[in-house]
C-alpha cells in the first residue's frame, strides 16, 4: 500500500512538473505562432523575427522549436526515404516550400533557424529505440548550447506521433532540452561525443538497455571535447569521429554506413588535397615560364630600358622562386594515382630542364654585372 501511495505520489509530481513547464513556455508559445506567414518563406527571416520579439537564449531555442513542431508535417509517405548527405541547402529550401518533411528536414531546419537567431547548434544522427526496439532506419535530431549549458532536442520526436498511419500533432515537450541521461535511453548518435555524458555508453550498451552510469570508465570531458572539436579542420574532425564512432563499436548496419561515409570522406579529402597541390605545381611552373620569357624578351632588348643590376638579379631569381615554389609543392604531394604520378614526372621533367635554363641565365647575368658598363652591350653579340 504504501509503495502504491509512493508511486502515486511521483506520478503526481512528474506531471506537476510537467504541466508548471508548459504554464512556463506559453507566453513564448503565443508569440511565435503569431508570426505572419510572410515572414516565414526562409529560415533567415523567421529568425529575424525571433530575435525581435525574444532576448534570452533560452527563449529564442523555444521560439524556434515550437515554431518547426507547429509548421512542420510529417511526411509519411517519404518517412523510410532518408538521406543524410543532400545539401543542407536544398533540404532547408524544399521544407519551408512543402512544410513536409522527415527528420533530417525537421532538425535541418531547426539547426538553421537557431543559428541565424545566434544560438549554436549542430544536427546530429545516430538511430533510436522504442519499446525495447532499436530501429533500423537512422534518425537525426539536434544539440544546441543555450547560454552555457548543451542541451538536446528532437524536433521530430516533439512535433506529434503516428497513429494508425496518420500524423497527428501533439507537442512533446520531453523532446525539449531533453537531459542527456534521459534522451540516450531512446536516442544513441552515431558519434558518443554528442551523447553529453562524462560516461558514455557503448553501442552494445545501448541494445542490451545498460544506461546505468559506469564510473569505472574513463571520466570524458564532453564540454572540452566540443570545444576542441570545433577548432579542427574538417577533415580533422571527420577523423575524430571515425575513432571515436569505431571505439563505440560498429554493432549495425547503420553504424556500418556512417563510417564507411566518413572513410569515403576523408579518402576524397585525400584525393582534393593532391588534385590542389599538383595543381599549385603547374600554376607555379606556368608563372616561372612567364617570367622567364619577360627576362629573356628584356635581355634580346639588350637590358633596356635600363634597371640596375639588382633589379636586373631579381628578376631571374623570381623566375627561380617560382620554378622552386613548384617543386616544393609536387614533393608534399604522396601516395598519389597513376595517371597523377604520369603527370608529376612529366613536370618533374620540365622543372629541371627549366632550372638548367635559369643556371645559365643566372652565369650571364653574373658575368654581365661584373663587366664594365662601358664593355657590357657587347656580351650580347656572339662571337664566332
Amino acid at each position: 500500500m504504501k509503495r502504491t501511495i509512493i508511486t502515486f505520489l511521483i506520478l503526481l509530481t512528474v506531471l506537476g512538473l510537467k504541466a508548471q513547464k508548459a504554464k512556463d513556455y506559453a507566453v513564448v508559445d503565443d508569440i511565435i505562432r503569431q508570426i505572419p506567414d510572410s515572414l516565414t518563406q526562409t529560415t533567415a527571416s523567421i529568425a529575424n523575427f525571433i530575435n525581435s520579439k525574444f532576448t534570452t537564449q533560452s527563449e529564442k531555442s523555444r521560439a524556434v522549436f515550437i515554431w518547426v513542431a507547429n509548421n512542420i508535417q510529417y511526411d509519411i509517405e517519404n518517412m523510410f526515404a532518408i538521406d543524410f548527405y543532400q545539401k543542407k541547402e536544398l533540404i532547408i529550401s524544399k521544407t519551408l516550400r512543402t512544410r513536409k518533411g522527415i527528420c533530417m528536414h525537421y532538425a535541418e531546419v531547426f539547426s538553421d533557424i537557431s543559428n541565424k537567431a545566434g544560438l549554436k547548434t549542430f544536427v546530429i544522427s545516430g538511430y533510436t529505440k522504442q519499446s525495447e526496439f532499436v530501429d533500423y532506419i537512422p534518425h537525426a535530431w539536434c544539440v544546441g548550447l543555450v547560454d552555457t549549458t548543451w542541451c538536446l532536442y528532437d524536433p521530430t520526436w516533439g512535433s506529434g506521433v503516428i497513429f494508425n498511419n496518420k500524423f497527428i500533432r501533439k507537442i512533446n515537450n520531453d523532446y525539449y532540452r531533453a537531459r542527456p541521461e534521459k534522451l540516450i535511453k531512446s536516442h544513441m548518435s552515431f558519434d558518443p561525443l554528442w551523447q553529453l555524458l562524462n560516461y558514455p555508453i557503448t553501442s552494445q550498451e545501448f541494445y542490451e538497455g545498460k544506461f546505468a552510469i559506469n564510473k569505472n570508465k574513463a571520466f570524458f570531458n564532453f564540454n572540452d571535447s566540443i570545444v576542441a572539436y570545433e577548432n579542427l579542420t574538417e577533415e580533422e574532425q571527420l577523423m575524430a569521429i571515425a575513432n571515436r564512432i569505431e571505439l563505440n563499436g560498429v554493432k549495425n548496419s547503420m553504424i556500418f554506413d556512417k563510417l564507411h561515409h566518413i572513410k569515403v570522406e576523408l579518402e576524397n579529402f585525400k584525393i582534393r588535397e593532391i588534385n590542389e597541390k599538383h595543381s599549385a605545381a603547374i600554376n607555379y611552373y606556368n608563372e616561372s615560364i612567364r617570367l622567364f620569357n619577360v627576362f629573356i624578351d628584356y635581355r634580346n632588348k639588350q637590358f633596356t630600358p635600363k634597371k640596375e643590376d639588382a633589379e636586373i638579379k631579381q628578376m631571374i631569381d623570381d623566375v627561380e622562386l617560382e620554378l622552386n615554389k613548384s617543386l616544393n609543392k609536387l614533393n608534399e604531394i604522396k601516395n598519389a594515382d597513376a595517371q597523377t604520378s604520369g603527370q608529376m614526372q612529366l613536370l618533374y621533367k620540365n622543372i629541371n630542364e627549366m632550372f638548367a635554363k635559369i643556371d645559365e641565365q643566372k652565369e650571364f647575368v653574373t658575368k654581365y654585372c661584373k663587366t664594365s658598363k662601358l664593355l657590357r652591350k657587347t656580351l650580347f653579340y656572339k662571337r664566332n
